[in-house]
């Protein structure tokens, strides 16, 4: 299967990297299941990133790749080919216009062959990525797995009195300017 040019239904799919939550099997991949019935995504195939990145849990078991390249592990995950219409309902899941996570390029190469992808995977947002990465002691793990999932809390089932931004910037020991705007 060419992960390059993939084109789908509604023209060309944006290629997203999944590494925890997304991925098959876990809390959030029924949205990415809906996706597939809608024919807004197609499952390109287990990959690994190419580069090194450090990998942690944070704030209710929620998963965070950091934008350290070189730092970290290579870190198992999936490829997804998804449409414009897909890209937006993961943005929302992903809290980018909150900026809980970020949309940035990343390199993966393809479980079980020698073939590599350029695509997108949401990153910790950099304004609180690094202070998590310390906070976690510099410690990361090589793919988020079922016992790391166990300690996942739904967003519903989370305290309302504050957003996870905000509480993730008090975790981390700052709260930035503008934060819950």
């Amino acid at each position: 299967m060419s992960v390059a040019g993939t084109e789908g239904d509604g023209g060309t799919l944006r290629l997203i990297y999944t590494y925890g939550t997304l991925k098959k099997g876990f809390p959030n991949h029924p949205l990415l299941e809906d996706l597939i019935g809608t024919k807004d995504a197609v499952f390109m195939g287990s990959c690994e990133t190419r580069e090194r990145y450090p990998l942690v849990c944070g704030l209710y078991g929620v998963p965070y790749l950091i934008h350290l390249p070189g730092s970290g592990h290579h870190i198992k995950g999936e490829l997804y080919g998804v449409t414009r219409r897909g890209l937006t309902q993961l943005d929302e899941l992903e809290g980018v216009r909150m900026r809980h996570y970020e949309r940035r390029p990343i390199r993966v190469a393809m479980e079980g062959s020698a073939e590599e992808a350029e695509a997108e995977a949401y990153f910790a947002h950099r304004s609180y990525g690094e202070g998590l990465w310390k906070k976690r002691g510099e410690a990361g793990m090589k793919e988020y797995g079922s016992e790391n999932a166990l300690d996942y809390v739904k967003s519903e089932q989370r305290t309302k009195d504050k957003s996870l931004v905000e509480e993730l910037f008090e975790f981390v020991g700052s709260v930035p300017a503008g934060v819950g705007d």
